[in-house]
């Protein structure tokens, strides 16, 4: 009964007051400016842990506001320089202008990628709805073909089409994926999932891309872990990879046997479109806001 519960909790998401959602998803999120995080990269970076910074922006619908992204992932770079962060970035091509233009999308692209590779930094394109993933996989190619080498990729293993995406990609970031998508272009069934993730992170290995296994599924780690052992694959050849706020004692434990660990850290205004798609992708943390709610309402 509980799933089906969580389920209909998740479709009233929008129904439920702002304040409550910003209040429970503020786990995921550094908060609403650059200070917020490099907060809290600095407390990442203290426990052995690294960090890939996103600016949140996914619904922008004005070149200007795409452009003004741009120029916010910037001054992230240059405030990683100024603390001395151990930080990446990651961009979501849909808030540098990709629906709108992809002339736009790609300049913005590729002046972030510029500035990170002249301040030694590493540039992760992330992946959208399948919408996306053959503009956002050209953009990458076309980056790597003109020698930016500071840049890599994400591959959904949902997605059907993904095993026959990873052919001669040099850096991924391998996840399940968590956008709503049709039967024919996703698995639905979550062993199947699980089970196209493994073969496309053997795939991955097999073919010598530096892979970060983005992952808090424990089955998935053990399985990650087993296949990097089989495969003799040193550690700097691989990280894995966890969203701020979620199993950060799982996180503490890889860190100290050894392996890379990296926490993916949003900030920004478009908080809440992120905060109800996050909480949307984990049913049982919304039975939470449901709860909230509920006392909110007793206690008036």
């Amino acid at each position: 009964m509980v799933p089906i519960l969580d389920r209909a909790i998740v479709k009233l998401l929008p129904a439920v007051p702002r304040p409550v959602v910003q209040r429970l998803s503020a786990r995921y999120i550094a908060g609403t400016t650059l200070d917020d995080a490099a907060r809290v990269v600095r407390r990442l970076n203290d426990k052995g842990k690294l960090a890939t910074v996103d600016v949140l922006g996914e619904e922008i619908t004005r070149a200007d506001e795409a452009r003004a992204i741009a120029g916010q992932y910037h001054d992230a770079l240059a405030r990683f320089d100024t603390d001395a962060l151990d930080a990446n970035v990651s961009v979501k091509l849909t808030a540098l202008g990709l629906e709108l233009d992809l002339d736009l999308c790609r300049q913005n692209l590729e002046s972030v990628v510029v500035d990170a590779a002249a301040r030694g930094r590493f540039v992760r394109i992330d992946m959208e709805d399948s919408s996306t993933t053959d503009r956002t996989l050209a953009l990458y190619r076309e980056l790597r073909q003109s020698g930016h080498e500071n840049v890599g990729v994400v591959l959904q293993a949902y997605l059907r089409r993904t095993i026959r995406d990873l052919d001669g990609l040099e850096n991924v970031r391998l996840c399940k994926g968590i956008y709503v998508e049709p039967p024919d272009l996703a698995y639905r069934e979550y062993e199947a999932v699980r089970a196209n993730f493994v073969l496309c992170l053997e795939a991955l290995v097999a073919q010598g891309s530096y892979v970060a296994i983005a992952t808090h599924d424990e089955h998935l780690i053990r399985e990650a872990l087993r296949v990097v052992g089989d495969a003799h694959l040193p550690r700097d050849r691989y990280e894995f990879q966890m969203l701020l706020g979620v199993r950060p004692d799982r996180a503490d434990s890889l860190v100290a046997a050894g392996h890379k660990l990296r926490v993916y850290v949003p900030y920004g205004t478009h908080w809440y479109e992120y905060s109800v798609r996050r909480l949307q992708e984990n049913p049982t943390f919304a039975r939470y806001v449901a709860g909230d709610v509920l006392r909110r309402v007793l206690r008036r």
